[in-house]
């Protein structure tokens, strides 16, 4: 099922998720997440991103591969991830973010990282990943903490984005007023 992406501003976004379990119907959260993503044409989306505070996200990088052939078709679905370990070498990229619409900015990040996951089933699984997973995984990561991108650029830029981030919080709270509306 489609549902809203929470823009930037929510209080939700900046929340520590909580695990998620087999009581939990990971099922819907994953076809919720990967529904929604695809209708936005996004490369990854958080629970908290669609107002659900449980750890966990899907990444989706079909978009980027029309753009660029040598990247190889990912999709999956990460459940309560782990960062297990961080590649000392950094790398910058230019990052976007479905709550925060039309803004973009350069980004240091581990270029390889080592994370540990469940998949739908539950099972455990430890992989390595580098270039542009590695750089998905650990902004949806973040996600889960409350922190976004943005909170990862100099005070300078945060403050040139000032105004385009008071537009987006104003819209959240509009869109805020429609989910309760919605939801009478």
């Amino acid at each position: 099922m489609i549902v809203p992406i929470i823009l930037y501003g929510a209080p939700v976004l900046r929340k520590h998720s909580a695990e998620v379990n087999e009581e939990d119907n990971i099922q819907e959260i994953g076809d919720s997440l990967f529904a929604t993503l695809k209708k936005a044409e996004g490369i990854g989306l958080a629970a908290p991103q669609i107002n659900l505070l449980k750890r966990a996200f899907v990444i989706d990088i079909s978009p980027l591969t029309g753009q660029d052939i040598t990247l190889e078709k990912f999709e999956g679905i990460f459940i309560n991830p782990v960062i297990i370990d961080r590649d000392s070498e950094n790398k910058i990229y230019r990052e976007g973010c479905l709550s925060l619409p039309d803004i973009f900015e350069e980004v240091i990040r581990p270029e390889k990282i080592l994370v540990r996951f469940q998949d739908i089933l539950f099972k455990t699984h430890e992989e390595e990943l580098d270039g542009i997973k590695a750089r998905i995984f650990q902004h949806e990561f973040d996600h889960l903490d409350g922190v976004l991108f943005i909170d990862k650029i100099s005070l300078l830029k945060r403050k040139i984005l000032n105004s385009r981030l008071n537009k987006i919080k104003r819209l959240s709270k509009i869109q805020k007023n429609q989910l309760y509306v919605g939801t009478l």
